[in-house]
């Protein structure tokens, strides 16, 4: 499967630097700059907030850029993140496993079916990270961002008055499904966050809020894997024995926050609407249109 970069930590320069064949020989950055890039990775990956919008941001302000280790930082924040959604659902996480066969061969039961709506909803994401990676990767602007982080609250806003929320998760239909992945897709724009979307879509199909974010974090597992995998493909030699330390730094705060996101929300969501996400996607699309204008 291709992916592109949903949610990279410190890649979208340095990617648009290559493809204008400029070479990157700038400092990595430091344990305290890799610390605070896998706090924001680890969090904005969960929450409805776009992680790249927040990292677009923190980048482009702070002017951090890893240099020779901008690619691994990017797999081991990723690496952080599948750890910590794997480790919080490790009991669906294995059944989905031991109900793979049964999921391939079209066998009954919650498990063989929540199996195959997760595959169902995972083709859209890899068929427009294969076919569109170039028109995304130019789609990665702060403007962008703004724009999609707007839209997406408003998306979310009517979501919230318009769903019904009274269905599980395994009770949508591969077309439902399929919608989903499309919304997951639709999250390779900067800002559209691919949680949030997930989300949005499955209150819309009349999912309970907590039930749409376990369906979106179950999804985002080969998601994660796949966008972890390819920058692990594009990594050549890069001679990163004194990296280790940053590496590690933003692999475990990646995913000690991570986790702590995704207990938190999914908590947070059995009694709460997701309306404190919408304002602050307003309040971020602001800052960021302001910051445009003045620079």
């Amino acid at each position: 499967m291709a992916f592109v970069y949903a949610h990279a930590p410190l890649s979208a320069l340095s990617m648009a630097s290559s493809a204008n064949g400029v070479a990157h020989d700038v400092p990595s950055v430091t344990l305290f700059q890799a610390a605070v890039l896998g706090v924001v990775q680890g969090l904005t990956e969960f929450l409805p907030v776009s992680s790249s919008a927040h990292l677009i941001l923190v980048r482009d302000l702070l002017g951090w850029d890893a240099g020779a280790a901008e690619i691994p930082f990017d797999v081991v924040c990723h690496l952080g993140t599948l750890l910590a959604v794997v480790l919080y659902f490790r009991s669906d996480v294995a059944a989905l496993i031991v109900a793979g066969p049964q999921a391939l061969m079209g066998g009954p039961g919650e498990m063989p079916r929540l199996g195959r709506l997760i595959v169902i909803a995972t083709v859209p994401l890899a068929l427009t990270g294969w076919l569109f990676a170039d028109v995304i990767e130019r789609l990665r602007t702060p403007g962008v961002a703004a724009i999609a982080l707007s839209l997406g609250a408003a998306a979310m806003f009517l979501a919230e008055r318009m769903g019904t929320r009274s269905r599980v998760g395994t009770s949508l239909s591969a077309v439902e499904a399929c919608l989903l992945g499309l919304a997951q897709a639709a999250a390779l724009v900067p800002g559209v966050s691919r949680s949030g979307a997930v989300m949005t879509g499955a209150l819309l199909t009349g999912l309970r809020r907590e039930e749409g974010a376990r369906f979106a974090f179950l999804l985002g597992i080969p998601a994660i894997l796949g966008a972890g995998g390819r920058a692990a493909w594009t990594l050549g030699p890069t001679g990163l024995a004194d990296e280790t330390g940053i590496l590690l730094v933003g692999f475990g705060a990646s995913g000690v926050v991570g986790y702590v996101a995704v207990a938190a929300l999914l908590k947070y969501l059995v009694s709460h609407t997701l309306n404190i996400f919408v304002y602050y996607r307003l309040a971020l699309a602001a800052a960021l249109g302001v910051w445009l204008v003045t620079t």
